[in-house]
């Protein structure tokens, strides 16, 4: 198994750094009013892929319903820079420890994606995360509701991946998901988890 697992890493590596495409919700809603110069909140997040498991798997979190921004929402460990921050993938590796128990020590980053803006205001930076022995889950219950994991494989598979619509703030919103058993993964999270199967599959 580790010399599989070395091996798709090596291939994750390899087919980022040629991938540059940033994206946004404004993608899919080109009417959408969209100013380019609105001054996004940066954010980073971190795509923890773990090894240790019989198959791949990346862990995603549901936010708690009592949040300002995203309430209940599926999401990756992670957000907002903070001014201490020295650079954005600290935000991401502390973020991460805050809210999941995930110790940095644990986490090897191999690559980033592009950004992603969203509706809501904020310019997300996704870092992946190769992490290769189990840790003790400890949820920051203000900010956690539940962590679960994905296959890498249902990730890596486009067709699970479509496109939905909604109704937000008047008008009609287009957005992708891709759910997962009971998990409804959709929106920001879906597109970078989008960005990632095409960033390696195509």
């Amino acid at each position: 198994m580790e010399n599989h697992n070395n091996s798709l890493i090596a291939s994750i590596k390899n087919n980022l750094s040629k991938y540059e495409s940033c994206s946004s919700d404004f993608d899919l809603n080109p009417d959408m009013a969209f100013n380019q110069k609105l001054n996004f909140l940066e954010a980073s997040v971190l795509i923890p892929i773990l090894t240790f498991k019989q198959d791949l798997e990346i862990l995603l979190t549901q936010r708690s319903v009592n949040l300002k921004n995203h309430p209940g929402q599926i999401s990756f460990p992670g957000g907002k820079k903070e001014k201490f921050d020295r650079s954005a993938v600290e935000t991401a590796l502390r973020e991460t420890e805050e809210e999941v128990g995930l110790n940095r020590q644990l986490v090897e980053i191999i690559a980033s994606l592009p950004t992603h803006k969203t509706a809501t205001g904020f310019i997300i930076r996704p870092y992946i995360g190769i992490v290769r022995q189990s840790f003790q889950e400890t949820l920051q219950c203000d900010e956690v509701d539940e962590i679960f994991t994905v296959p890498f494989d249902h990730i890596l598979n486009e067709k699970n991946f479509s496109v939905q619509t909604r109704k937000w703030n008047g008008s009609q919103r287009r957005y992708y998901i891709v759910p997962y058993g009971p998990h409804y993964i959709w929106g920001a999270t879906a597109r970078i988890l989008l960005n990632l199967s095409r960033a390696l599959t195509q």
